[in-house]
């Protein structure tokens, strides 16, 4: 039941976020991935500790899968001293090297160039591990999404591309913003290697992660792409399925395949599933998330007089 715990540790940090934002005592913006949790729990599985990752402005599912504190991550959202970035970040620039989550960049498609750079930085440096560069739908209609691509085939990169589409670039569905054009047919149009992944299915995301981490190692990038859905709005903590920008069958369709739905479901099949232990762990997640909402209210302000220090930069 581990991909089932994974993905259920998110899950309720990310509804305790969502509750406790309503106070606004949190003053940065987030953008929650509930819904989405089974692509950056798929993908770290299938890494190891010195794999380096690079994250979007939905950064938190990415940063709690690799193993970041959760600790810093609540500590940052409220602006104080001991949070992921000193509490000079917030939610969209989570940064944590322990753990090689090297960046969190809101721009869209800003993470890509970076992620190639850390690519190119283990290969002179003759490393075998891989960056991994997540990234939305809308960032591959960048045009710094095609020359990163196109000098990571030419130079054989250890890179794993991971596209997380979730339909929408804010209101605007990727029909409308993208028409009929083939992604896969791009990207192998720069001789790199596309997976196709099963929507929402973590066991598939790590399956094929696994085999995208070997073969970039040995032969150079990878194209992950993945089919995902967010249940809430594109920023916030609410759900905005009232401005009817997408379909109530859409909306349906994907909520059947929730991916812990889907975990679930699995497991009875296989007889795997023990409700008790999965309630267990929800709650001891949910005792751990409030217990750092406590002690991140209680720790001291990032104040701008230790800029000067430059302690945010260790």
């Amino acid at each position: 039941m581990l991909n089932l715990f994974g993905l259920a540790r998110i899950r309720v940090i990310e509804k305790e976020i969502a509750r406790e934002y309503q106070k606004r005592e949190m003053r940065c913006p987030i953008h929650l991935s509930i819904g989405q949790e089974a692509i950056p729990v798929g993908v770290s599985k299938s890494l190891n500790t010195k794999d380096y990752i690079v994250s979007t402005h939905r950064c938190h599912a990415h940063y709690i899968a690799k193993g970041g504190s959760i600790q810093k991550l609540i500590s940052e959202l409220y602006g104080k001293e001991d949070g992921a970035c000193k509490g000079i970040g917030g939610s969209m620039h989570l940064h944590d090297k322990s753990i090689n989550h090297l960046c969190s960049i809101p721009i869209v498609g800003g993470s890509i160039p970076i992620g190639v750079g850390i690519g190119y930085a283990l290969k002179l440096k003759n490393k075998k591990n891989v960056s991994v560069i997540y990234f939305g739908d809308a960032a591959t209609e960048e045009g710094v999404f095609f020359e990163s691509l196109h000098f990571a085939a030419l130079k054989k990169l250890p890179v794993i591309f991971v596209c997380e589409d979730n339909k929408y670039s804010v209101y605007t569905s990727i029909n409308a913003r993208q028409g009929n054009r083939s992604l896969k047919k791009i990207v192998e149009s720069l001789n790199i290697k596309f997976i196709n992944t099963l929507n929402n299915n973590v066991n598939d995301i790590e399956q094929k992660t696994l085999q995208a981490r070997s073969y970039a190692i040995s032969n150079g990038p990878v194209f992950i792409y993945s089919k995902t859905y967010r249940h809430l709005e594109h920023c916030g903590p609410n759900n905005d399925d009232d401005l009817k920008y997408r379909p109530k069958k859409e909306i349906d369709y994907w909520l059947k395949r929730d991916p812990i739905i889907i975990e679930i479901q699995k497991l009875k099949k296989i007889k795997r599933f023990n409700e008790n232990k999965y309630l267990d762990f929800c709650n001891s997640v949910r005792k751990e998330i409030i217990t750092s909402f406590v002690n991140a209210k209680k720790s001291k302000p990032f104040t701008f007089s230790k800029l000067s220090k430059l302690e945010y930069a260790k």
